[in-house]
């Protein structure tokens, strides 16, 4: 949770306008024409919490925002506190994740992350993506690979585009409180490549008694020439939106009717965001095997408008703040992979180079209604960092797997804050060893054990400051600029009955610092180490052509490692999620889908007497594919309108009448109610 001008009908999107193809309605999937496959499959797993998920599976799953096309990670929760422009809610592995700052997000080598964030390190907003040109999701979790670097301690998510359809298609969509989406896509050969266009237009007001008046616009342009072994690719994407938002609401404050559920104390709250990016990936296999150049240019702008205190701080003109972050992020990769021999047998072992430079202006200032009152603080950071990685995978016997890696990053850089005592130079490196052990298969099964460091960089201005913004008087503490996570996982996969994939693992993560960085404060707190142990189950059985079933669990316990008075329950932490579903598709004809999905209680206080309730949701789908191309589908979100709450917090808030030092209370923002969007698309 961190404590953004208000939303027009239109929007000011010049720089990538002529991208933009607009259509008649939405649902965050569409069926979509066969799809030109091109590029090396990925090697075989090396964890039991690693694996693969195709392109048909995530068009399947009925979501409601973009970013959930992310759950199809195993013990992934994905929601949201705030409006639906800004980027969502994670949690995973025991972790409340934010807005991102222990789950490294990529899309086609393009970080997704963003450091010394305006508001939360790590930032991962997806609001860019176009979920029906994803083209796969490769699922990785703990610290145990080597090309992994910063944020990637719970995990790390790699999302691919898809690369040319046979077929161009337009879909629209129409749904309840004013839900609505056009998705045109479409791609032909040029010369001696293929070239592929997409271009979204959706709003929604949301059930919310402030609408959200969501507007976002999506394009992309993608080339592709040759193989993804030798040839390359240029992608340019380009996203703009802008909403209203409503916040969490003090359930003190429901119950005593001072608010609706579905209402905001301050309804001036909101934001706006643009990003465009230009990407490029080239390959080349020769004798020394294959090496692999990617680069990428990001420009991204956002402003949050947030009230999440009321009149605790300013008990005339309200806590409303203001946040701005304006940058730019450059950066690329390297990585050379090497065949050779050992023990008679095939082994390879890669070297890489990873790099990227963070050109920031960065803004936090009081607000009234979204009038600027006075200015916390405004800072000018550039941060670079540079990584090095390695890694080794033998194969000695038919059924022994090792691989050793090491990764070796140094970041750093300056920050020039409107206060000179928060002015200077910060930077450190981190050594990351990892490795594996692969045993089998035996019975279409193997045992997997792991164990790895990774880091989380934390945000810039915390290893700078001296004083409080606030006041600037105040002497505040610096934290590491690199925080080291260890891990260690014992799994085992096993594919022994036809059509069924099991993975049970079992795992440990410790992380030196459960450091947050406060946007409305614009300082960075720190806290404790803390260790995860945890277990997961995870299922996939494709019980027939048309049926496939799919189970999950995860259950999780974590707490702070180092005694305080106050508790050692880390505030957030998930101990349970599970995910089941089932989905059914014959081709031409009928499809259909259901999917369960339960966000067990979190403690909201460090003595954990104070927790969440269970939030299990189903969402489903039925659908009719006609042979002309013609698609018709129903997406049914919170089938059974159930009440409860995306999120909860518990804090200290003010609203009128009450003491000047706040009360203590659970916040919560709700589940929306019964939702159901109909979808036509149409393959031309």
């Amino acid at each position: 949770m961190r404590r953004g001008n208000r939303g027009t009908a239109a929007l000011r999107l010049g720089w990538f306008g002529a991208l933009l193809l607009t259509g008649a309605a939405q649902a965050q999937e569409a069926e979509l024409p066969a799809l030109l496959v091109t590029g090396a499959a990925a090697g075989p797993a090396a964890a039991a919490s690693e694996l693969e998920v195709p392109r048909a599976e995530l068009l399947a799953r009925p979501i409601a925002r973009t970013a959930e096309a992310l759950e199809a990670a195993p013990g992934l929760v994905v929601t949201q506190h705030s409006g639906e422009g800004k980027a969502n809610q994670y949690f995973l592995r025991g972790f409340n994740l934010d807005h991102g700052t222990d789950l490294a997000i990529t899309l086609d080598g393009m970080p997704v992350n963003m450091r010394t964030h305006a508001h939360g390190q790590g930032y991962a907003d997806l609001n860019f993506l176009i979920p029906e040109l994803l083209g796969g999701l490769r699922v990785r979790k703990g610290p145990y690979y080597a090309d992994d670097g910063d944020f990637a301690t719970a995990g790390a998510l790699r999302l691919d585009l898809v690369d040319a359809l046979e077929r161009p298609f337009v879909q629209g969509t129409v749904g309840s409180f004013g839900y609505w989406r056009g998705l045109a896509a479409g791609s032909k050969d040029l010369g001696a490549g293929t070239l592929l266009a997409a271009g979204e237009v959706a709003t929604y007001q949301g059930p919310w008694r402030n609408g959200d008046d969501l507007r976002r616009l999506n394009g992309v342009l993608r080339y592709r020439q040759g193989t993804a072994l030798d040839g390359f690719i240029l992608t340019g994407m380009g996203y703009g939106g802008r909403w209203d938002s409503t916040d969490q609401v003090p359930a003190r404050g429901v119950s005593a009717g001072l608010v609706n559920r579905f209402g905001a104390i301050d309804p001036t709250d909101g934001g706006r965001a643009q990003r465009a990016s230009l990407s490029g990936r080239y390959a080349t296999t020769g004798d020394w095997g294959t090496m692999r150049i990617s680069a990428y240019a990001i420009r991204s702008t956002l402003d949050l408008y947030n009230d999440f205190t009321y009149f605790l701080d300013d008990p005339v003109n309200g806590d409303q703040f203001h946040q701005t972050d304006r940058r730019w992020v450059l950066g690329g990769e390297v990585v050379q992979s090497l065949p050779w021999a050992a023990f008679g047998r095939a082994a390879e072992t890669r070297f890489g180079v990873q790099t990227r430079h963070d050109d920031i202006r960065l803004g936090l200032f009081r607000t009234q209604a979204r009038t600027a009152l006075s200015t916390v603080r405004q800072d000018a950071v550039r941060q670079d960092s540079l990584g090095f990685f390695t890694d080794t995978t033998l194969r000695p016997k038919d059924w022994l797997r090792l691989t050793g890696g090491l990764r070796a990053d140094w970041m750093g850089g300056r920050v020039r804050s409107d206060t000179a005592a928060n002015s200077g130079a910060a930077g450190a490196w981190i050594a990351s060893p990892k490795a594996g052990v692969v045993l089998g298969p035996w019975w279409a099964t193997e045992v997997f054990l792991n164990a790895g460091s990774g880091f989380h960089s934390n945000d810039l201005r915390g290893a700078t400051i001296r004083v409080e913004p606030a006041d600037r008087l105040t002497p505040a503490s610096r934290v590491p600029l690199l925080v080291r996570a260890k891990g260690a996982e014992l799994g085992v996969a096993t594919q022994a009955m036809p059509g069924l994939d099991s993975r049970l693992a079992a795992f440990v993560l410790e992380v030196g610092s459960e450091i947050l960085f406060l946007g409305d404060a614009g300082t960075t707190e720190p806290s404790r180490a803390s260790r995860r142990i945890g277990v997961e189950w995870n299922n996939r059985w494709q019980a027939s052509p048309a049926l496939a079933l799919d189970l999950d669990v995860a259950a999780t316990r974590t707490r702070f490692t180092e005694y305080d008075p106050a508790g050692n329950h880390v505030p957030g932490a998930p101990n349970l999620v599970l995910a089941a579903g089932a989905s059914w598709d014959e081709g031409i004809g009928w499809f259909g889908a259901a999917r369960l999905r339960v966000f067990g209680p979190r403690p909201l206080t460090e003595d954990g007497q104070e927790r969440s309730r269970t939030t299990a949701l189903v969402n489903a789908r039925a659908g009719y594919r006609l042979e002309n191309g013609v698609t018709l589908r129903l997406d049914a979100f919170n089938l059974f309108n159930t009440k409860a709450s995306q999120i909860d917090y518990w804090y200290a808030s003010r609203l009128p009448g009450e003491p000047a030092a706040g009360v203590e209370d659970r916040h919560f923002h709700p589940v929306e109610p019964l939702a159901v969007r109909f979808t036509v698309a149409a393959a031309l």
